[in-house]
């Protein structure tokens, strides 16, 4: 259940939802026969099946902002990226893949794979191609690791 969804739809019908209470309050309160429930359940079906065309249409707006959200994300990681490729970490794992961290970044990647899990502020952003600005930056920060040594 996507409560995100659900509360744009009470947002955006609340006066609908209210008037529907009142009126199942007061058919609770003055009806006392199966008529009653009838009219309960018919109200109920009325909200989900009202609810069911602005659902599908909430949950597109919410698709769409969540892409864009993670397009941007990504556009500003491949930026940090760029800057922060100078100071990045490169480890070897004990399994043979590598985690290369940075101030904001951290990838994971497997040697051999053509893609690498990235994280960027601690929110994953999927799985990336191993081409362009992510192959420079592991490469840098394979050249880090070499260079890098325990001063004397």
């Amino acid at each position: 259940m996507d409560w995100q969804v659900w509360g744009e739809f009470f947002k955006q019908n609340w006066l609908i939802i209210l008037v529907a209470l009142i009126i199942l309050f007061l058919v609770i309160n003055l009806v006392k026969t199966v008529i009653k429930w009838l009219i309960v359940i018919i109200i109920a079906v009325a909200l989900f099946i009202y609810s069911g065309i602005s659902m599908d249409q909430i949950k597109d707006t919410v698709s769409g902002v969540t892409e864009q959200t993670i397009s941007a994300l990504q556009q500003e990681a491949t930026e940090v990226m760029k800057k922060e490729a100078a100071d990045a970490k490169f480890e070897k794992n004990q399994d043979g893949s590598y985690t290369i961290r940075t101030t904001n970044l951290q990838v994971l990647g497997t040697p051999g794979k053509n893609t690498v899990g990235v994280t960027f502020r601690g929110v994953s952003l999927g799985e990336w191609d191993v081409k362009g600005t992510m192959k420079s930056f592991i490469d840098e920060a394979k050249s880090n690791a070499g260079t890098s040594g325990n001063p004397s």
